[in-house]
């Protein structure tokens, strides 16, 4: 049962190597039963296994890998029935591994404005450009996240999280993605349009019984967009980004914040200027690595999670 007076500690997803089963042991063995253990990604094993390659491996939308990247096809690929199968036997590793425990699970998606960001289309061209493709996107991601917390529920015991991936939400906002050619930039995307691209998410994931989280690992975080959108917390990179009216203003509407940092001092600071005594966020934080640790060695990122965990115990 979880304890009173609580920081979550968790990871962002990704970490080094190939041993998956190995990762998963890891993860169970580090984060403890009242925090969010998470399902890891292993990069390293090939695009299919990778923040896009998970997403695209479930979406209920044929898309083929080619050399540019992940695109929307005719047909479904050979890469996309490999990542569908991977994440299945992955979820299968980590639900023996977890065994009997109760612990809540995290699984990451990677979010619409990313996904359609740096996904194909058929002809050519990034989907972000098409107002239609970014919306059947849009669509497909929340029928995806539906069935993945409906697995999650299903396989392990306490409230499912979704973590939804957006680096380029801040990129997509301003305008800065390149087009195909590189000499040019994508459109921004209005706040309102890009309101209703994540909405329709975090309804999915809110209906099926599941958490949504969004973690931006960006300086400019689009705080207000983020939490406007139904987002339960905002995870960030406690690193570049300062305290600001609008962190204050949507944690006292109830949206959680989620410090990527292994220093428990830059919580303190971080709620400290913005008027919050721990008392008042204890229970609403958790810690977690700044962004993923899968470029970092297998004992880097073995030392940065026990760090994490020690943080969020001495806040807690």
């Amino acid at each position: 049962m979880r304890e009173n007076r609580h920081v979550d500690a968790t990871g962002i997803g990704s970490l080094p190597g190939e041993d998956f089963a190995a990762a998963a042991r890891f993860v169970v063995d580090t984060i403890g039963p009242d925090d969010v253990g998470f399902v890891p990604e292993l990069p390293d094993r090939g695009a299919p296994a990778g923040m896009i390659g998970r997403t695209a491996g479930i979406l209920p939308l044929p898309i083929d890998l080619q050399p540019a990247g992940w695109r929307l096809a005719p047909g479904e690929g050979m890469d996309q029935r490999r990542a569908r199968s991977l994440l299945r036997a992955d979820l299968d590793v980590l639900e023996e591994t977890v065994g009997e425990e109760s612990i809540r699970i995290k699984q990451q998606l990677t979010g619409p404005l990313t996904l359609a960001a740096t996904t194909e289309l058929p002809r050519g061209g990034k989907a972000l450009g098409d107002h239609g493709a970014r919306r059947e996107l849009a669509e497909a991601l929340a029928e995806a996240a539906r069935e993945q917390v409906g697995q999650l529920r299903r396989r392990f015991d306490g409230e499912p999280v979704i973590q939804v991936d957006e680096p380029a939400a801040p990129a997509v906002l301003a305008g800065r993605m390149p087009t195909a050619s590189g000499f040019g930039r994508h459109r921004s995307v209005d706040a309102p349009i890009a309101d209703a691209l994540l909405r329709v998410v975090t309804s999915a994931v809110r209906e099926a019984g599941g958490r949504p989280v969004v973690h931006c690992c960006a300086a400019d975080v689009p705080v207000d967009l983020f939490a406007g959108a139904g987002f339960a917390a905002i995870a960030f990179d406690a690193g570049p980004v300062g305290p600001g009216d609008d962190w204050a203003r949507v944690f006292e509407d109830g949206t959680d914040l989620w410090f990527g940092t292994s220093d428990p001092r830059r919580v303190e600071e971080f709620m400290g200027r913005l008027g919050f005594e721990s008392a008042s966020y204890v229970d609403r934080s958790a810690v977690t690595p700044p962004c993923g640790l899968a470029g970092q060695s297998a004992a880097g990122a073995r030392e940065e999670l026990h760090r994490v965990v020690s943080a969020a115990r001495s806040l807690g």
